[in-house]
């Protein structure tokens, strides 16, 4: 028996967004991070001189492992932490010269995720799936009181 329609498309949603992300995150690793660290990369190009807890809370991640992660891109050479000329216990993240090639790098990446992916598929049909798409994260986001992203801190 089949599922009816809105449930098929949760279904389905569910299941491209689990594949998406084991396609994304083995790409990822062969440019030497993780699917995570590249969105904390992304994010500190785009907003640099975050703090830690305001890059956890646009995350919806646990501040510990932020900073955790923070610490291995440090490591790694890619984030610097920089004092907080307003606050001395605070830190600001930056990225470091090789973490925004990294970071570039990955938008070359993406492209070809997308191209590969969305090969043949027109554009009538891609600004459709994007309108749905948009209703159900915002519908989404509005069911769980404790989400925070909005649409253009969630892409990457």
């Amino acid at each position: 028996m089949r599922r009816p329609l809105r449930r098929e498309l949760v279904f389905q949603l569910v299941e491209t967004a689990r594949q998406l992300r084991t396609h994304v995150d083995q790409r990822a690793r062969r440019r030497g991070t993780t699917r995570a660290q590249w969105g904390v990369l992304a994010r500190l190009r785009r907003l640099e001189g975050l703090n830690q807890a305001a890059l956890a809370e646009m995350l919806e991640m646990q501040p510990i492992t932020v900073t955790r992660m923070i610490d291995r891109l440090e490591q790694q050479g890619l984030v610097e932490r920089r004092a907080d000329p307003a606050d001395r216990r605070a830190r600001r993240l930056y990225l470091t010269g090789e973490g925004r090639a990294l970071v570039d790098g990955l938008d070359e990446l993406r492209h070809e995720i997308a191209e590969h992916l969305l090969a043949g598929v027109d554009d009538a049909a891609l600004a459709t799936t994007l309108e749905t798409l948009a209703v159900v994260r915002e519908r989404a986001r509005l069911a769980d009181p404790h989400s925070t992203a909005t649409a253009s801190e969630t892409a990457a």
